[in-house]
């Protein structure tokens, strides 16, 4: 007795799950990969901004090096200390006692340019940090619009800030026969240091800050 093996056949419905069952699951894999990409590009990103802030962070506290030196020298024994010396233009100091010419954000043209940093500076009063591969440039100007001695100019040719007000009275008067008064502000003229730090991965920055004497 002859027996005939059994073929079986898939149905056409049972092909068409399979079918979709498949589609899906190259659906969800696609899906998978393509968030795979995007978490790595992010995490990339995450990684360079971090090591952005950190060197930033670093020439911020580089640039306190030219801070330090202004001070220096605006200080009672220091080459800018008197109306006098500060009334004139001191390119050996990087000084300027008239306002310097800035671009849109506030920086000082003399800053983006080699150029424009000889007409008014001297290169040499560069923080050239080699070890750390980081070089400080800086230029201080007066926020007036014309040289001169800063006590005849006033408020009416520079930028002036308003002092505490100031009592001369003494604390040790009996109460009752206090014979001290609130003494006027006086204005006072505004100083501007700009500064431009450039450190590792040629990452540049810029700061600025405004002071009175």
């Amino acid at each position: 007795m002859k027996t005939h093996p059994r073929h079986t056949t898939m149905s056409r419905s049972n092909r068409t799950q399979r079918g979709v069952v498949l589609m899906f699951a190259l659906i969800a894999l696609l899906v998978l990969m393509i968030g795979a990409v995007a978490l790595v590009r992010s995490f990339n990103s995450t990684l360079f901004n971090t090591g952005n802030i950190a060197f930033k962070k670093d020439l911020q506290n580089q640039s306190e090096r030219a801070a330090a030196r202004i001070l220096t020298a605006l200080d009672t024994n220091g080459a800018l200390s008197s109306t006098t010396l500060r009334g004139q233009h001191r390119q050996a100091l990087n000084y300027r006692a008239r306002i310097l010419d800035t671009n849109e954000k506030g920086i000082p043209l003399a800053l983006l340019t080699e150029t424009a940093f000889d007409a008014v500076a001297d290169r040499a009063n560069d923080f050239d940090i080699a070890d750390q591969n980081v070089k400080i440039r800086y230029v201080v100007d007066r926020l007036c619009w014309t040289e001169g001695d800063e006590t005849t100019l006033g408020a009416s040719a520079c930028v002036v800030a308003s002092g505490a007000s100031k009592d001369d009275g003494s604390a040790d008067t009996p109460k009752g026969t206090e014979t001290g008064h609130a003494m006027s502000q006086q204005n006072q003229i505004v100083y501007r240091l700009s500064i431009r730090a450039t450190g590792p991965r040629n990452t540049q920055a810029y700061f600025q800050s405004t002071f009175a004497l």
